[in-house]
């Protein structure tokens, strides 16, 4: 594809219509309009459909600008490292809350002291959310939790999780899922690793909770767990770190349970800041630092190498 014409391409999403896109790209609307109709009968797909006075991007026009906006990213790193020699650029990570309140912080600054010149952007979520944004070219690379299904991504053990019950001081004690059927989970909404785990050990003794009430943090779900209002598993290095995590009562979960790991997941070749990211990050306990490629015939270029070699420059703002 040329880049020439990716750039017009996005041009005309981000400006929402030809004639302002025009302006920034320094053109005449005619000739846009005329680059954007070749572009489409090379492809032959329509990328965009009339929508009123404005234009909007049709499926396949969706599809094109994830691999648009990677392969224009991908242009203007290389260039930046050709003549600079630094490795630079944004690098788009996705993560589990968890790794990012209690796991990321201290590499993330150690990135940012060694790589000046590359910005991290950070997004939060569930494990499916991240996975659906990793497949929309959305970010580059996610820190998602077991269980997850692999697929066509490339993966490195990041962390483990020593994860732990939490119930109210006044609970009984919740050391069986049988004691627990009736109870209300509180939780990630769906696509949370660690709700799975729950509901699915709650299933092994055929019992379910009453009702899930979901949260979008950890701070609100053990305040609402120190309020009474129901159960939940958390990592005990986030307990540690919550301003009401001394007011929660801590169970133990079974050994099948209790240990969760977290990986670092990415679709194609890990690019230079990514290596350099994965090479921060600490041997995972239990596990040897390599990369479990993803499976051969989804791959299109040389074997991904392992962290850590021959890795520059990057950094978070």
């Amino acid at each position: 594809m040329d880049l020439d014409d990716l750039h017009i391409f996005r041009c005309v999403v981000r400006e929402g219509g030809v004639t302002r896109a025009a302006s920034l790209l320094h053109r005449v609307p005619s000739n846009v309009t005329t680059r954007i109709k070749q572009f489409e009968e090379r492809l032959g797909v329509a990328l965009f459909r009339r929508q009123g006075r404005n234009l909007a991007l049709t499926e396949a026009g969706r599809t094109l600008l994830g691999h648009a906006e990677k392969l224009l990213d991908l242009a203007d790193l290389a260039e930046q490292e050709l003549r600079s020699g630094v490795v630079g650029g944004l690098l788009r990570l996705g993560s589990l809350e968890s790794a990012a309140g209690a796991r990321l912080p201290p590499i993330l600054s150690a990135f940012h002291a060694r790589y000046p010149d590359v910005t991290i952007e950070l997004r939060t979520g569930t494990t499916r959310a991240l996975l659906q944004q990793l497949e929309r070219f959305e970010v580059e690379a996610a820190f998602v939790s077991e269980p997850f299904e692999r697929g066509k991504l490339s993966s490195v053990p990041a962390f483990d999780e020593h994860l732990v019950l939490i119930t109210g001081r006044t609970a009984p004690r919740a050391g069986r899922s049988a004691a627990l059927g009736g109870q209300t989970v509180v939780a990630f909404p769906h696509g949370c690793s660690y709700r799975q785990r729950l509901i699915e050990w709650l299933a092994e003794q055929g019992t379910a909770p009453a009702r899930i009430l979901e949260m979008s943090s950890y701070h609100a779900i053990v305040a609402c767990v120190a309020a009474g209002t129901g159960v939940a598993i958390i990592p005990t290095e986030v307990l540690d770190q919550a301003v009401v995590g001394h007011a929660v009562e801590r169970h133990p979960l079974p050994a099948h349970l209790r240990l969760n790991r977290t990986h670092l997941v990415w679709s194609g070749e890990a690019s230079a800041p990514l290596q350099a990211l994965m090479a921060l990050l600490p041997p995972a306990a239990g596990a040897a630092r390599s990369v479990e490629p993803a499976p051969q015939a989804a791959r299109s270029g040389p074997p991904t190498s392992h962290a850590g070699s021959n890795q520059r420059s990057a950094s978070p703002s």
